[in-house]
């Protein structure tokens, strides 16, 4: 969603409020697309501080749906989103230098365009942030097994399980080598 914040900008000391919507319907990465599942209207504070910078702030949150990193079962993981940021204006900078060195700008930039914020992009950058390591159906989540595919939380296979990792195999052999039994 992009919004007109030009009146937040040119009017100095002015606090703003405004009900925005997320429209992204799926969260995309260079994992994969996921599905977003709820993403309620939330309230958008635009605070323009001495017209130096405006201040943003809001909560909200927002579900996702993914796959489970052991057994491949969708799970809905909520996402709590507090945003409280803090963008400089372009009349910070005398020069385009100045604003190079600085880099500060660079935030700016990325959510602010010829006068509109771009909500989605800054709610995309508070997931990205917050996404977990990994995602796991429940936390005993047996997986799946490696050779016939079974969801070993549903029900069992006749696979032989104790099959040693290849790369520990010369170890395997030194301790059959030097058996005292």
């Amino acid at each position: 969603m992009k919004l007109d914040i030009s009146k937040a900008i040119s009017q100095e000391n002015r606090e703003f409020r405004e009900k925005v919507q997320i429209d992204m319907e799926t969260f995309e990465s260079k994992q994969g697309d996921f599905p977003i599942l709820t993403g309620e209207p939330f309230d958008l504070t635009i605070v323009n501080e001495d017209s130096k910078r405006l201040r943003l702030s809001a909560e909200t949150e927002v579900t996702i749906q993914m796959p489970c990193d052991r057994c491949l079962e969708t799970v809905e993981i909520p996402f709590s989103i507090q945003i409280d940021k803090e963008l400089p204006l372009q009349s910070e900078y005398s020069d385009a230098e100045e604003k190079e060195d600085d880099g500060s700008m660079d935030e700016a930039d990325s959510y602010v365009e010829d006068g509109e914020l771009d909500v989605d992009r800054l709610i995309y950058n508070e997931i990205l942030v917050n996404w977990p390591a990994k995602v796991l159906c429940k936390p005993d989540c047996k997986g799946i097994c490696p050779k016939c595919g079974t969801n070993l939380n549903l029900e069992t296979c006749d696979c032989e399980q104790g099959e040693l990792d290849p790369r520990m195999a010369a170890f395997q052999d030194v301790f059959n080598k030097f058996k005292e039994v």
